[in-house]
């Protein structure tokens, strides 16, 4: 676990993410992926100072386990970056995930930090991927999200053959 945060950390995330997807693909079954961080949270951490803003992080972080299915699995993977892998679900249900936990996060002040919003990455597991693309196309959606505004999400849908992205504003 995070000392920080409680959440599962990021060797704990990539080790369950490669068991997950070759679960998913040995099974036919579905799994979707949320990567996501902090809008602006460096400027927090200027503002109020890094040990305010640790408190900001395990305060999120309280917030996203309240949130998530007992099934889902919520990991801090570094600094104020975060994701959840949900196993036997699609890209309609990690966008709904993201948006109960924006709601979550942003619907009353966080600490010192004020109100915060949070920008996502989506995706589900196309028959193609490895852990690590899986990864790495929900952590290039986030930062599709980033240039897109705050508060934004970014799905790639599961086949390539559609649209490569799709941006929605939360």
């Amino acid at each position: 676990l995070d000392a920080l945060t409680g959440l599962h950390n990021r060797r704990y995330f990539h080790e369950t993410l490669a068991r997950e997807v070759a679960r998913a693909q040995r099974y036919s079954r579905s799994l979707a992926l949320v990567v996501f961080d902090l809008d602006d949270f460096k400027a927090i951490n200027d503002r109020i100072g890094h040990l305010a803003g640790d408190g900001v992080l395990a305060e999120a972080a309280d917030r996203v386990r309240d949130v998530v299915r007992s099934a889902d699995v919520a990991c801090r993977v570094g600094g104020d970056e975060f994701a959840v892998i949900l196993p036997e679900s699609s890209l309609k249900d990690a966008d709904q995930l993201y948006k109960r936990l924006e709601q979550a996060v942003s619907a009353r002040p966080v600490g010192q930090a004020g109100r915060l919003h949070l920008s996502a990455g989506v995706t589900e597991l196309r028959p193609d991927d490895d852990a690590i693309s899986f990864f790495e196309r929900a952590d290039e959606a986030l930062y599709q999200a980033k240039g897109s505004g705050k508060g934004t999400v970014v799905a790639v849908e599961a086949t390539p053959l559609q649209r490569p992205g799709t941006a929605t504003n939360s």
